[in-house]
């Protein structure tokens, strides 16, 4: 039986996780789990699953979480102290991480540090410290596996193949909810109309990024550093019905594809029962009611977030945990109404050309680089109310 530490317990991937280990219950023990700040959530799941701890990053709820959970004799930790010691912990055979955003980093680091292998749903530890995380790999011999539907699809479309013979990577995304507004209406799109996703159910920070199509430049980044792909052979195309969740074309002019309805479960379970396959738990994909599968280029000039992307994986060193950081805190911003949809890749652009770039750095260099985004996004968005005081007078 395989022994799982789960972070992000009580987001979408987590909780489609433990879907997938509920359907195969005699596979997996659940050894941890760890929430940002859904206690009640996360109080379910432990009575339920019986970890052994479990952590929560908001410590003012860890007291709700111990009068419920300590005296069934689960352990509670809490703040980024506790989340990080449950990643140091070596009783398990390994770790998920469905932690949101920039603050899944250092817990990746942590279950490597650890000698565990990764199941990867953080984008955003490979996007700020790929090569990092890939030297700890290679040192410690330990595997990663991609939990994100495209790279999970270059993955299993990868399986027997060598590497000499791809000709290119092939993201495919849905294009999002404004893929066919005119760009003249990107101004008065609301954060209500920007969650309204046409075909995934994901969380809000991903379902913004669906929108902007960062989470696709995001991906270009994180297949450079999955796969050893150089930039110039990844590409986006736009597949409106998300049942192709991505290809990879060979130097024969052959395309191997995945498909699969848009359900998370599925690139979770092959992440855990790699390198075998179990039965689905789940609705099939019928091709012949899905119909019609189309395709078209990305339109760059509405959606320049894949234009940073690629520029910020080409300069290489900081350049995207700057992307990363600032686009993450611009998300959440316009979320609370404090920016306007496009301000969220102008807010990216110029911080990419504002913020010094430190090449091949550590940790201790990404998390100071952390720390000069915020800084520089507070300043951006003050100086906007000011500018928009100055207006209303």
């Amino acid at each position: 039986m395989q022994r799982i530490s789960i972070f992000g317990s009580t987001g979408s991937i987590g909780i489609n996780a433990l879907k997938v280990i509920g359907a195969n219950p005699d596979r997996f023990r659940v050894q941890y789990l760890s929430a940002g700040s859904n206690a009640d959530l996360l109080t379910e799941q432990a009575l339920a699953l019986r970890p052994v701890a479990v952590a929560i990053a908001d410590s003012t709820k860890a007291a709700r979480l111990e009068q419920a959970l300590q005296p069934q004799g689960i352990a509670v930790l809490s703040g980024k102290t506790g989340i990080l010691e449950l990643a140091s912990r070596t009783d398990v055979d390994l770790v998920l991480n469905a932690i949101v955003g920039t603050a899944g980093l250092e817990p990746s680091i942590q279950a490597l540090n650890a000698e565990k292998d990764l199941a990867l749903s953080n984008k955003e530890s490979l996007v700020m410290a790929g090569e990092l995380i890939n030297r700890l790999l290679a040192e410690k011999k330990l595997r990663l596996f991609p939990i994100d539907s495209e790279h999970s699809a270059i993955w299993q479309c990868l399986v027997g193949e060598n590497e000499k013979n791809i000709r290119k990577l092939i993201l495919t995304g849905s294009g999002g909810p404004f893929r066919t507004l005119p760009k003249e209406k990107f101004s008065e799109i609301t954060p209500r109309q920007a969650l309204r996703h046409p075909t995934w159910s994901m969380g809000r920070k991903i379902t913004i990024d669906s929108a902007t199509m960062m989470n696709k430049g995001l991906e270009i980044i994180e297949a450079h550093w999955l796969f050893h792909i150089p930039p110039k052979k990844i590409e986006v195309v736009i597949h409106p019905q998300s049942i192709i969740h991505s290809m990879v074309e060979f130097i024969d002019g052959s395309i191997k594809a995945q498909l699969g309805l848009p359900d998370m479960k599925l690139p979770i379970q092959y992440a855990l029962s790699y390198p075998d396959r179990f039965p689905v738990s789940w609705e099939n994909t019928d091709l012949a009611e899905i119909g019609t599968l189309t395709f078209e280029a990305p339109d760059i000039e509405k959606f320049p977030s894949l234009r940073l992307a690629a520029a910020a994986l080409k300069r290489g060193g900081t350049a995207p945990a700057i992307l990363n950081v600032v686009n993450e805190l611009a998300v959440y911003a316009f979320l609370e109404n404090k920016i306007s949809f496009p301000d969220i890749p102008t807010l990216v652009e110029n911080a990419l050309s504002s913020i010094g770039i430190t090449d091949k750095p550590s940790l201790q260099d990404i998390l100071t680089t952390e720390q000069s985004s915020c800084e520089f996004v507070e300043r951006y968005i003050s100086g906007l109310k000011q500018t928009k005081g100055t207006r209303q007078k």
